[in-house]
């Protein structure tokens, strides 16, 4: 016979709130297309990063409403369970129409990192609403994440204080003294890197697939690279033992922004996605007139959607985009890729269609 005991649990409950502020709703962005999305900024809850996703024309031919998602941006994350309320907002006047919120938790995990309404509200009765004002529309949303509570929590509750975590010291350790432990080096443009196979595994599977054999017969126990520079083949390495990429934040204006352009490349080139998304959202804050085009060009190569969407916000800020053609990035991107530059300039276009 089975024993039966009486058992509990407590849920941590962790809220926040984001204001997404659509200007120029018509004469910017209305007629964007089926399927087609304008974003909000990142905004974090719970330890997450999400965005706001709105179809102003739609997400279907036979779909005259305007369609708002919640898009939750952290790659690699385990599953998360969320509540969340959309609505429309007139900051003048404080009136709110809540459209769309979860009845209980949705799960985001896997190919499901989207959830939302197709049918959030309908297209003319928005547009004869008193929620459009000055060709405006605000949309606010509510998060809250649910996790279970961490074991330094559970364990303060008990009265119970316990060290912190010491496992990322402990690897870094391992990085800067463990080199009789190394068992793969690395030859970068002549300068020797020891590391471990079994961290770099578990890190990127390209190194997998590159030192346990799955691309080359046997593995690998010396490999020689010469795609990057030794400065940040180290930084790299740094990350993959600590999860951080601190000597970025102590170089000046230009380097930083030199620094997170390469790793942004070997991010790719390793498949480490939360390395890519780091350096995305430091080159993010970078963005200007002289650097967007090779920003852009950039997160075109490297698949970052989030660093082209805002490539894409900063263009179509520009008053005189004629500054930005007459530029001599501009020519030499025009001469190299044709394709590349016909695809910025149509979803310009688009966004700025009337």
């Amino acid at each position: 016979m089975p024993v039966i005991t009486k058992t509990s649990s407590t849920s941590i409950l962790e809220k926040g709130t984001h204001t997404f502020k659509i200007s120029g709703y018509s004469s910017k962005h209305r007629g964007l297309g089926i399927n087609k999305y304008i974003r909000s900024a990142a905004f974090a809850v719970g330890g997450y990063e999400w965005c706001i996703r709105c179809y102003l024309d739609g997400i279907s031919t036979h779909n005259d409403h305007v369609s708002v998602y919640l898009h939750l941006l952290t790659m690699g994350a385990a599953e998360v369970r969320a509540v969340y309320t959309t609505r429309l907002v007139v900051p003048s006047t404080a009136d709110v129409l809540t459209l769309h919120s979860t009845a209980a938790p949705v799960v985001f995990a896997g190919e499901k990192l989207v959830w939302g309404s197709p049918n959030w509200k309908k297209r003319s009765e928005l547009e004869s609403s008193p929620f459009l004002r000055g060709d405006c529309l605000v949309i606010e949303c509510d998060v809250t994440v649910l996790r279970e509570p961490r074991l330094e929590e559970v364990a303060a509750g008990l009265g119970f204080d316990l060290p912190p975590s010491n496992l990322s010291d402990n690897l870094r350790r391992l990085l800067e003294t463990g080199e009789d432990l190394a068992d793969v080096t690395f030859d970068v443009k002549g300068e020797i890197f020891r590391a471990h196979k079994i961290v770099l595994a578990m890190r990127s599977p390209v190194f997998k697939a590159e030192l346990y054999g799955t691309i080359g017969d046997n593995g690998q126990d010396s490999i020689i690279v010469n795609d990057m520079e030794p400065a940040d083949f180290k930084e790299m390495l740094h990350y993959i033992y600590s999860d951080s990429l601190p000597s970025i934040d102590d170089l000046n204006e230009v380097e930083g922004y030199n620094m997170a352009m390469r790793l942004l490349v070997a991010a790719n080139k390793y498949a480490m996605e939360r390395m890519k998304l780091m350096c995305e959202s430091i080159l993010c804050k970078r963005i200007d007139a002289k650097r967007v085009l090779f920003i852009l060009t950039s997160a075109y190569r490297c698949r970052c959607g989030k660093l082209k969407d805002s490539c894409f916000e900063f263009i179509n800020s520009l008053d005189r985009l004629d500054e930005l053609l007459a530029s001599q990035q501009y020519q030499i991107l025009q001469r190299a890729h044709p394709a590349f530059i016909v695809d910025i300039w149509e979803k310009v276009a688009m966004s700025r269609k009337k």
